[in-house]
This record gives C-alpha cells, sequence and structure tokens, in this order.
C-alpha cells in the first residue's frame, strides 16, 4: 500500500473542501443600452453619434464567523483607457456597530465628491471639453476622491442622522494627504439635508485649498424641489469654482416623469459664468426605460465668444434583464 499517495490524496482533498467552504459566490449586473445624441451651435454643426453601454460589475459578498460583512466589487469599462478594462474597484467592511468602511483602489470617494453631483444631474459634464464646438468647456472643480482611499460612514447617532469622513493618502511629489467630513439628514418626512467640506491638495499652492458643498431636497408627493451648490476656495482666487443648481421633477405616473434643471459655475477666473439648463422626460415599462433629453449651454468656455453657446440633444433606451 502507498501510505504517501494516501496521504497527498487526503491532504488534496482537505484543501479543496477547505476552499469551498471560504469561496464566495460573485454575481455580474449591468444594463444594455444604446443612444444617439447631436451637438449644434451658431457656428458649428456636429451631426449625430451613436454611443453603447460599454461596462458592468462583478460584485459578491458575504457575512463573517466574527459578524463583519465583507464585499468586494469591480468594474470592467471598455472607455477605462490605459488602466486596461479595469476601472472602480472597491472592498467594503460593515457592522452595525463599527460602520462601513470602504477601500478603493480606484475611484474613491471624498466626503464632498461623494454628494457632489449637481441638483440637475451634472449637465456641464456633457458639454465638458466641448470638443463639438471647438472650444475648451469649463470644469465642475476639482478632482475629488483618489485611487487607494478610505470613505467611513459612522452608525447613525440618531434617527436620520449620519457622519461620514474620508482619507486620501499623500501621493508624493509634494501632494499632501486629503481629509474631508460630512453630515446626512433625513429625520423629517421627504427632508434631505447634507453637508460636506474637503481638502483639495494638488501639489501646487495655487490650485490648492479646500471645497464645500451643501444640497437640499423636498419631497412632497408627485413633486421634487432640490437645490445643490460647490464650491472650490483655492490659494489662488483665479482659481475659485463655484457651482449652484436647482431642479423640479415631477412624477406623471408609475412609468413616466419629467424634470427640469439649471446649473451655474462661477469661475474666480472670469467675470462670465457658465450657464446650464435641461429638460429630461424619462418612460419606464417592462425592464426598459426610454430617456430623452434637451440641453443647452451658454458661455460654456466662460465667454460670450459665437461658438460658446451649444445644445445637445439625446434618446437613448435601457434594458434590464
Amino acid at each position: 500500500m502507498n501510505m504517501k499517495k494516501i496521504g497527498l490524496t487526503a491532504l488534496a482533498a482537505s484543501l479543496v473542501s477547505v476552499s469551498a467552504a471560504n469561496a464566495g459566490s460573485m454575481s455580474i449586473s449591468g444594463a444594455a443600452s444604446v443612444g444617439i445624441g447631436g451637438y449644434s451651435s451658431d457656428t458649428h454643426n456636429a451631426g449625430t453619434s451613436f454611443t453603447m453601454g460599454n461596462q458592468f460589475t462583478v460584485s459578491g459578498g458575504g457575512e463573517l464567523d466574527n459578524g463583519l460583512n465583507v464585499s468586494l466589487s469591480y468594474q470592467l469599462d471598455n472607455a477605462a483607457g490605459v488602466s486596461g478594462p479595469f476601472d472602480d474597484h472597491s472592498i467594503t467592511i460593515s457592522s452595525d456597530e463599527i460602520g462601513t468602511i470602504k477601500f478603493s483602489g480606484h475611484g474613491g470617494s471624498s466626503a464632498t465628491s461623494a454628494m457632489d453631483a449637481t441638483a440637475a444631474g451634472d449637465i456641464w459634464d456633457g458639454f465638458d471639453g466641448a470638443v463639438a464646438t471647438g472650444v475648451t468647456g469649463v470644469t465642475n472643480g476639482a478632482s475629488g476622491g483618489e485611487n487607494n482611499s478610505f470613505y467611513y460612514t459612522a452608525p447613525s447617532l440618531m434617527d436620520g442622522l449620519t457622519i461620514n469622513a474620508s482619507y486620501n493618502p499623500q501621493k508624493g511629489n509634494g501632494v499632501e494627504s486629503e481629509t474631508g467630513y460630512g453630515v446626512t439628514y433625513t429625520g423629517v418626512e421627504g427632508l434631505t439635508l447634507k453637508y460636506a467640506t474637503a481638502d483639495e491638495n494638488t501639489g501646487t499652492t495655487a490650485t490648492s485649498g479646500d471645497q464645500t458643498a451643501w444640497h437640499i431636497g423636498y419631497a412632497i408627493g408627485p413633486v421634487t424641489l432640490e437645490a445643490t451648490n460647490s464650491d472650490y476656495d483655492m490659494s489662488a482666487a483665479t482659481n475659485d469654482k463655484t457651482t449652484s443648481s436647482y431642479e423640479v421633477s415631477y412624477t406623471v405616473s408609475d412609468e413616466l416623469s419629467v424634470a427640469y434643471g439649471t446649473e451655474e459655475i462661477d469661475l474666480g477666473s472670469s467675470s462670465t459664468d457658465a450657464e446650464y439648463s435641461a429638460l429630461v422626460v424619462t418612460y419606464t415599462a417592462g425592464g426598459m426605460t426610454l430617456t430623452g433629453k434637451m440641453e443647452a449651454a451658454e458661455n460654456v468656455d466662460g465667454s460670450t465668444n459665437s461658438n460658446a453657446d451649444v445644445d445637445y440633444w439625446f434618446l437613448g433606451a435601457a434594458f434590464a434583464f
């Protein structure tokens, strides 16, 4: 009898058993989508272009024997660029006692960037770069969360009140670490209040400073009103940016909703503000969502140039299955 062979066979079987016991299940989520849209201005017509959804997320997790919940999320995005197909990825550890700690290897959030989307849904982002007009569009401000960063959400302090904090490590070359904190209150039915502040360090004094942001939302019946403000206060006043936004949305039925929003970006380097508006209609039925948008941008590069006023239209369909 070959005792050595029997021993190795038993060891292999036990390793397989242990691996199976500790293996977690992963799931894939995403949606098929396709869209068509186009930019135009008094001096340029970019025609129409088609787009298609190009990303999905692999995620999974479970509860450990010590009561901690651990989850992993990994996004695959065909447009991720030099990093290849892999994009945002993170590990989240949570429990009722400690709250939630999220470590992001890529695509992290700061306390402010986690709530930095405007009330109108970042209309400006669709005109960022303004490729269709040949001018450089303004952006909403400095960057938010960084790679290899932490985001913490504390257990609820009282009914409807939570706090969070963020930490972006020092990135070398004189770029100091960044910290931030925020608070959210939802203790009154229909009301949402948020406030956050965070450091903004770029390694250059003139473009470093801090960001503060607030959000107010109130829903009553089928109507929702929202207002947001994001303020970047940099060492050089010419690099300051303040973005204010408003939106009103109306739920016509379970399937149909309509929203109108505006955004304004006040540039410290320009006396001319960039202004945006959008009308969005959404229809959902049977796992299919149809979206139509009409957007307009004025002074998109912070100037009154003739090609700085741009219109954009979009029709899209997304399918969940």
